[in-house]
């Protein structure tokens, strides 16, 4: 398939003409060749790779889970699964070491954005010298398009001022539609398109999802695609909120599983075992590995909470149905464009284990578990929303029993790098017009960092040495082609270490040492120091790790530890970093910050600020002043919000006077009235939050004035400590997505006045004499933070 251009090098180097050059255009010797076209080499196929969010090897129909999933089958039946496909076991290294085709502390990625530090394995900082798959590609001649979740972007770069330089459109992708971060609301997403932000069309129509729109988008551009550039073969990258939480699902998908999980989580864990060794997707003589003591057993939930556990249940079953629904209508669209055959399809299953951070009951609101509040969420708490778990009323998630159950036969969940239940995920490769194989298994042992070399490999082109004039570490990856019709090759990777908040483990020639670290749902739980984690040790025929032979076989061990530490030196995984709270702080753990100082100044029509954007108002006393434009008419609409329906704070104006709400987790809301209708003109608004201190999530006294004149006072009892939202964003003007207040619905939210700008300051600035900004103060405050 190789060609003769020169790929080593990309861009590829432009070539000058060399020939004869005459006066006359109508000469006969005027004669040059057609203006080049960097294209592919002949019968580089078409690429779709689908990233399905927070999946179980046990979740998928496809790999005997309770879950029905039509699409997967049907391209396994035309294609291949693997069984030993790896992940890193979380969400942005996951994503990273998939595009870039190398390691995840190789390319800074060893968590989570929100959590990057300044050692070289978690920056969260993409290096020039892994360029990423679509760079190479399009500069190969390939069209590029992503679609759906990008949670790879720095967290001081995620502002609508960017810089774009790791956004999708910054690495390669041409087009991007979708969100940036680990999750949205499927029923009213924070939606971008490129880098501008934007609402979907139709957002408003009640039967809105987010599932649904980003597949017609992804479904009309290759329409488009090939309709205006038939020669030319496209890479589009799908990649779905979903299955992560919140778990948002039309009601009809959702009821289809009515009672199936009545009988519980080891009950489930028993039937999905059953019918994995049915499919073959795991060894007969595989055994199903024991509940661990921390998750506890079906039987020993209480029993008022098991109807709410059921439905939590069903609605993440509905959800990834719909999810592989979707996927069945864009391959449906391949088919009717007949290129379907030519299109090399990665379906991974899981961009790592099943999600337990639920928490032991699950949760109606994630908000409550990520500012550990879970126990305002009673069994009453849930029990009277049960109808409305999946719904746009609902920001739910599943509990720990059931994630666990997603990752049959293995031990431990996502996050858990050390084990399986991590890392493995069921992946379908389907390429018919690239080799004869059919609905066969795969056991070579692979990773996703090989996904890039696959890809390269089917597609005849070089790793390059140089891209955009950087020189270029090799892909830590290798192809998955020599297997696809070969079921009895030799594995071509032999040795991958794998590492997660200190969740560590190394796999070689068929041997796993791992050890466990940290428990995703036990954030304030004391973690042992790194030197006293037990090391356990599993033998090549022991599919599940299900027995510990350490014990028996120190040298072993011993072996394959130190085999963990040249790994971990050589990838960037050290220094072992098991800090959690530290990291969420951007001065401990050396990130850049977009906000300095104590008071943060914006302007009218700003919009769409992540809570990384904007000056952190939680746990102290803070001050929001609106400088503010009113007409003849009756003032109506937001002036500033923070967050949206599941939790944030709002200041606005309702029948011409001013109002503060403090939305607590959705489930209440504390409103304080000013008492002056405001008339037309040029007015200031002021709302200052006296917090009570004495720690994290307590209350405050909310004074409102007007001018500096005090309108109204109130309580709020209590707030949020630390988070309002994963996707809602900030807003000056409205309220996008869903709104903070229940005074507007979503579609009412847009201020009727103009807002000139608004003020934020925390702290000792938030104190003022005069309850009143000047346009001097102002002045000295915006020069002052340049």
């Amino acid at each position: 398939m190789a060609d003769d251009v020169q790929r080593e090098v990309l861009p590829v180097p432009d070539q000058r003409y060399q020939g004869l050059i005459t006066y006359d255009a109508k000469d006969p010797a005027s004669a040059f060749p057609p203006i080049p076209q960097v294209r592919p080499p002949k019968g580089a196929p078409n690429v779709l790779v689908v990233l399905i969010d927070d999946v179980g090897f046990g979740a998928s129909s496809a790999f005997g889970g309770p879950c029905e999933t039509p699409t997967a089958e049907r391209l396994a039946g035309n294609g291949l699964k693997y069984n030993r496909f790896h992940t890193t076991a979380l969400c942005s290294p996951t994503r990273a070491a998939l595009l870039t085709g190398r390691n995840h502390h190789s390319v800074g990625m060893g968590g989570i954005t929100e959590l990057a530090s300044g050692a070289p394995g978690y920056t969260s900082v993409i290096p020039n010298t892994a360029a990423s798959l679509a760079e190479m590609l399009k500069l190969n001649g390939y069209s590029t398009a992503q679609f759906g979740k990008c949670h790879e972007v720095p967290v001081w770069e995620t502002s609508p001022m960017g810089p774009f330089r790791q956004w999708p459109t910054g690495q390669g992708f041409e087009h991007f539609y979708g969100f940036i971060g680990g999750e949205t609301n499927q029923w009213a997403p924070a939606i971008y398109q490129d880098t501008v932000p934007i609402e979907p069309e139709n957002v408003e129509d009640p039967d809105y999802h987010f599932g649904e729109d980003m597949t017609d988008h992804t479904i009309g551009w290759i329409r488009q695609q090939k309709a205006l550039m038939p020669d030319k073969p496209f890479f589009a990258y799908y990649a779905p909120g979903a299955t992560h939480a919140p778990h948002h699902v039309p009601a009809e998908w959702s009821d289809k599983y009515k009672g199936k999980f009545d009988d519980g989580w080891d009950a489930l864990r028993d039937r999905t075992f059953a019918r994995q060794k049915e499919l073959g997707v795991i060894p007969e003589d595989a055994e199903l590995t024991d509940r661990p003591d921390e998750i506890p057993a079906w039987d020993d939930m209480p029993d008022e909470m098991k109807p709410i556990l059921a439905r939590q249940m069903e609605v993440y079953a509905g959800f990834m149905e719909h999810t592989d629904h979707q996927v069945g209508r864009l391959i449906d669209a391949l088919e009717d464009l007949e290129i379907l055959d030519d299109t090399l399809i990665f379906y991974i299953i899981g961009d790592n284990g099943a999600s337990a951070e639920g928490t032991i009951n699950g949760t109606f609101n994630e908000m409550f578990s990520l500012n550990g509040a879970s126990a305002m969420e009673t069994p009453e708490f849930m029990a009277s929303r049960i109808d409305d778990f999946g719904g746009p009323e609902a920001y739910n998630h599943y509990a720990v029993g059931w994630a666990h159950a997603m990752d049959t036969p293995y031990q431990w969940t996502k996050q858990v790098a050390s084990h399986w239940g991590g890392t493995r995920n069921g992946t379908v490769v389907h390429w018919p017009n690239g080799f004869d194989s059919r609905g066969e298994i795969r056991t070579q042992f692979h990773h996703v960092i090989d996904i890039a070399a696959t890809v390269m490999d089917a597609a005849g082109l070089p790793h390059p040495t140089f891209v955009n004039g950087v020189q270029q570490e090799p892909l830590h990856g290798t192809s998955m082609a020599y297997s696809f019709d070969d079921a009895n090759a030799d594995d071509a990777r032999t040795t991958q270490y794998f590492e997660m908040f200190v969740n560590r483990g190394i796999y070689h020639e068929g041997w796993t040492a791992v050890t466990r670290h940290s428990t995703p749902w036990e954030l304030g739980k004391p973690l042992p120091l790194i030197n006293e984690d037990v090391w356990e040790l599993y033998a090549p025929d022991d599919w599940t790790q299900a027995h510990d032979v350490a014990g028996d076989m120190p040298e072993k061990l011993a072996e394959l530890q130190r085999l963990f530490l040249i790994e971990a030196a050589r990838y960037n995984v050290l220094p072992l970093d098991d800090r959690r709270v530290e990291r969420f702080n951007a001065e401990t753990a050396g990130r850049p910050t977009l906000i300095k100082g104590q008071s943060q100044l914006l302007f009218g029509g700003m919009g769409r600020l992540s809570e990384n954007s904007v000056i952190n108002i939680k746990n102290k006393s803070h001050s929001i002043t609106a400088q503010i434009v009113l007409g003849d008419e009756e003032a109506n609409g937001v002036i500033i919000a923070q967050g949206g329906a599941f939790g944030g704070w709002v200041l606005y104006m309702l029948n011409g006077k001013p109002v503060y709400c403090y939305n607590l987790f959705g489930a209440q809301r504390f409103k304080v009235h000013g008492e002056k209708t405001v008339g037309s003109g040029e007015h200031q608004i002021r709302a200052e939050f006296d917090y009570d201190g004495g720690g994290l999530a307590k209350g405050g006294t909310v004074t409102l004035y007007v001018d500096g004149e005090s309108v109204g006072e109130g309580r709020v009892e209590a707030t949020q400590p630390m988070i309002f939202s994963a996707d809602e964003t900030t807003d000056l003007g409205s309220d996008t997505a869903t709104s903070v207040t229940d005074d507007f619905t979503s579609t009412e939210t847009r201020f009727t006045g103009r807002v000139e700008w608004v003020q934020i300051d925390v702290g000792e600035d938030a104190d003022d004499a005069d309850h009143y900004i000047t346009t001097e103060e102002r002045l000295r405050i915006a020069m002052a933070i340049q």
